[in-house]
């Protein structure tokens, strides 16, 4: 309650003009508390929750992960576990460094617990993250890493951009993230059509067995992210593919190019361009979910994310057939007590280990 009362109120009168603002001060200021051990110590005591579980070979202390896009750079990563975070994941990144798309290119939907975004992957590069993770070292969770191409390179030659973030990057990852479903690169989602997924996950799966050679490292889990916005026939054939190259998981889902669901006081920001996030997301990206484990067997395991807000949507995206689940949108609106609540409710659900 104090979030909303104090900090949210501050954080988004300090970003009314632009959002963007409040999210660069946030994450400033926790990279600058990442530095202060005693600081992380007492905020790890207070908001982590033992929840444990093991999914595609990696042991996640509790379930709820940080989605990609709130630290692209992982210039904050010593913050979030002790936020309570069980993973964390950093990017999306691309080979070369990249500003992004022009500004603002960031709304909130407050009435609608939603955000609109076209950041268009705006990044330091795989070369200044890996440095800056190899300074690092470990950070006591998971780490994913979520690797897309860069805009200057043509979609025909997209597999070798995402082959080289991969090769930079491969040490530092504990999982891959292939994002080919933002909205906001132009032709990144074609790559989630047949073909061009197939040839790339060919690519990367062969890199990352010859890179967990090279490096005497288990081979570290692929997996690849997946637009809403695909018909329920569109996603059968993309887990074909997933299947024929053995990737270890998906993540369901990205953002929405769809303005269903917005609450009327936000009406006059749906022409934006971008991917929506937040509440409107949360019953498509469960269908998704539910659609891919019964076309799977449950085999596949996944990691749901769009709408999370409450231990309550958590609950029914595990439900749907997630294995771990993700926040962004839904720790904007109502901050850092969200992993602790939500991880307390998991912890406290039959079968919880």
């Amino acid at each position: 309650m104090a979030y909303k009362q104090l900090v949210r109120r501050v954080l988004f009168r300090l970003g009314k003009g632009d959002p963007e603002i409040a999210h660069e001060r946030t994450v400033a200021g926790l990279r600058r508390l990442s530095s202060v051990r005693p600081a992380l110590s007492a905020l790890h005591r207070y908001f982590a929750v033992d929840a444990p579980t093991t999914v595609f070979g990696l042991r996640f202390p509790n379930p709820v992960g940080l989605a990609a896009g709130m630290d692209k750079n992982g210039v904050a990563l010593a913050a979030w576990p002790a936020l309570g975070f069980g993973f964390v994941e950093v990017g999306t990144v691309t080979q070369h460094a990249q500003p992004g798309n022009d500004k603002p290119r960031l709304f909130r939907l407050p009435a609608s617990d939603a955000l609109i975004n076209r950041m268009g992957f705006n990044n330091e590069g795989a070369a200044a993250l890996a440095q800056r993770l190899r300074t690092l070292g470990g950070i006591g969770v998971p780490l994913g890493i979520s690797i897309g191409k860069s805009k200057i390179t043509p979609v025909g030659d997209a597999v070798e951009d995402y082959v080289s973030s991969l090769r930079e990057l491969y040490p530092y990852g504990d999982y891959f993230a292939v994002n080919v479903s933002s909205p906001n690169t132009p032709g990144l989602r074609s790559l989630q059509d047949r073909g061009a997924l197939g040839e790339l996950l060919a690519e990367l799966r062969g890199e990352s067995l010859s890179l967990a050679r090279q490096h005497d490292l288990p081979r570290r889990p692929l997996l690849v992210k997946i637009a809403p916005d695909l018909s329920d026939e569109a996603i059968a054939e993309l887990l074909d593919v997933c299947a024929e190259h053995a990737v270890d998981g998906l993540i369901a889902t990205n953002t929405t190019l769809s303005r269903d669901g917005l609450a009327a006081p936000d009406a006059g920001l749906a022409d934006q361009a971008g991917g929506l996030s937040g509440r409107p997301l949360a019953a498509r990206a469960r269908e998704v979910v539910a659609l891919a484990g019964k076309l799977t067997g449950g085999e596949l395991p996944i990691i749901g994310v769009g709408g999370i807000h409450s231990p309550d949507d958590a609950a029914r995206m595990l439900d749907a057939g997630a294995s771990l689940v993700q926040v962004f949108t839904g720790f904007v609106y109502e901050g850092p007590m969200l992993v602790r609540s939500i991880n307390r409710s998991l912890a406290g659900r039959p079968g919880a280990r």
